[in-house]
């Protein structure tokens, strides 16, 4: 290789569904890329599992691919920086070998063990800065204890997906502090392993990663080399997770600034100079690096309402991106506020700022002058609106949100822009080239290499391709509508558990007595 080739770091993103590989020079420009699905496994009744073995050559794949391709472009591979979906739960041998499935984020069998800890331990919250809902490892350990004891008791190290990643690149079982604050097993202030948390999941400190700074470097393995086709020995930076990295990737990195996204799922999220929890517990705060850390709050139902809505409401337009534009299209003919109907969006549960598995979704305030285009209009309101409640719990925490930028799939849609705008009732930038979270793990491996001076430079080097203002008419109806909106939460929220209760209600079986449950 010349002496005078590009380096660039490879940002590797391990997410809920695929793997993608992309080879950044410290300017923010790209030299490759690669990208590589795999499913998400659903074997029983909240269960949402990988399949470990998939991932992790999923991962090798596109690093292999990513490499070639950047070669190929004439530069040279400095290192490695790896972004993981956080809160998800890994069983390993002795050896690191994986010997569970992972069970992802979305997984919500623990819920009564997550309810248990809210009314039992809810100061847990705030030292850990993780919500106590069953996306969180801790009830996740504390289920598998309960219901596959002997699962439980093989197990000789637990983890999530870095772990597993940097087991299977360099050897090591380790996790950084990122990744690890997104537990509930972490303690905020002295970024060490909770001694209660330990105690409620019944695993000892020992049994879990090795806790390091996001910018810990270690070594490619001999045997991960032949794999990937990069040289033994390249540094493999620990990165974070891709939430909190998902800031880096749109440039808000600097106290102030937050990130929006709006893909499957959405999600609110600011960087601070201090770990900080709201009193009410609506925020979560995660580490990023040294006087940075993430608060914000995940919402699960984001663009999936409107495929819902494709789906449910207007199946006659067809389906893929023409359709999705003519379904848009439809939610334009309504105003703001769809004449008075509020949608609540609680397709999948919710978590910020509620962290409840119960919510359930409702349209209320139906009249007969209600149609199609309120029906739709309503739930792309909905989910800015939950957005709107998140940014005001990340408000109550004591967080200036100064400005906002935007990413995702929403993005390509100039009335979801707008909604979105109206609902916070302030600008939203929108970026051009998005790269997200593995951006923000090439700028780690880039700051633990030396290419940058930190991850601060991010917010030069992504540009603002387009400011959105709010509608001052449309964003008074929404401020107006934001407190009815959240009371109805609370409202139905008895309703919420007495609906689950009947979804989950199976019927005997015709001429068989039904058996007790044990």
């Amino acid at each position: 290789m010349s002496a005078s080739a590009r380096q660039v770091v490879i940002g590797l993103d391990i997410g809920t569904t695929s793997a993608k590989a992309v080879a950044f020079d410290p300017s923010g420009a790209t030299h490759g890329d690669a990208q590589c699905a795999y499913p998400m496994d659903e074997p029983g009744h909240g269960h949402a599992e990988q399949d470990p073995a998939r991932v992790l050559e999923a991962a090798e794949r596109v690093l292999r691919d990513a490499a070639t391709a950047a070669r190929e472009a004439g530069a040279e591979v400095a290192g490695v920086g790896i972004s993981t979906a956080m809160h998800a739960l890994a069983g390993a041998d002795g050896d690191g070998r994986p010997c569970t499935p992972v069970i992802t984020w979305a997984d919500t069998r623990a819920s009564d063990e997550a309810e248990r800890l809210r009314s039992e331990h809810p100061e847990l919250h705030d030292r850990t800065g993780t919500p106590l809902h069953p996306m969180s490892p801790l009830p996740k350990l504390m289920w598998v204890r309960e219901h596959e004891p002997e699962t439980f008791a093989a197990v000789r190290r637990w983890g999530g997906l870095k772990e597993l990643v940097l087991a299977r690149l360099t050897g090591a079982w380790a996790v950084d502090h990122s990744c690890a604050s997104g537990t509930g097993l972490l303690d905020l202030a002295s970024l060490e392993w909770d001694r209660e948390a330990l105690e409620l999941a019944d695993v000892e400190a020992g049994a879990l990663g090795t806790l390091v700074p996001t910018t810990e470097a270690f070594e490619l393995a001999a045997g991960a080399a032949d794999a990937t086709g990069l040289a033994a020995g390249l540094p493999v930076v620990a990165g974070g997770g891709d939430g909190p990295l998902a800031n880096a990737g749109v440039g808000a990195v600097r106290p102030g600034v937050a990130a929006c996204s709006i893909g499957t799922s959405g999600a609110l999220r600011l960087v601070v100079e201090q770990p900080t929890v709201d009193r009410r517990r609506r925020v979560f705060c995660y580490a990023l690096v040294p006087e940075r850390w993430v608060v914000g709050g995940a919402i699960n139902n984001g663009g999936v309402v409107l495929q819902w809505a494709s789906e449910a409401l207007a199946p006659d337009l067809g389906s893929g991106r023409e359709a999705a534009k003519a379904l848009v299209d439809l939610a334009a003919e309504a105003p703001a506020g769809s004449a008075g109907l509020l949608m609540l969006p609680y397709l999948l549960s919710e978590r910020a700022p509620h962290w409840s598995p119960l919510p359930r979704g409702a349209y209320v305030g139906l009249t007969r002058q209600h149609g199609r285009p309120h029906l739709v209009r309503a739930a792309m309101e909905g989910v800015c609106h939950q957005l709107a409640l998140v940014l005001q719990s990340m408000r109550d925490a004591g967080n200036e949100v100064r400005e906002i930028r935007a990413t995702g799939g929403f993005a390509r849609s100039a009335l979801w822009r707008q909604i979105l705008a109206d609902a916070l009732g302030m600008p939203v930038g929108f970026p051009a080239g998005h790269e997200g979270s593995a951006f923000g793990a090439a700028l780690l491996g880039m700051q633990a290499l030396g290419l940058v001076e930190s991850i601060d430079v991010a917010a030069d080097l992504v540009r603002i391709d387009d400011v959105v203002e709010p509608d001052r008419g449309a964003a008074e109806v929404y401020a107006e509508a934001l407190d009815t909106f959240a009371s109805l939460y609370d409202a139905l929220e008895p309703a919420f558990a007495a609906l689950q209760r009947l979804a989950t209600h199976e019927p005997p079986e015709p001429d068989r007595p039904r058996e007790d449950s044990t």
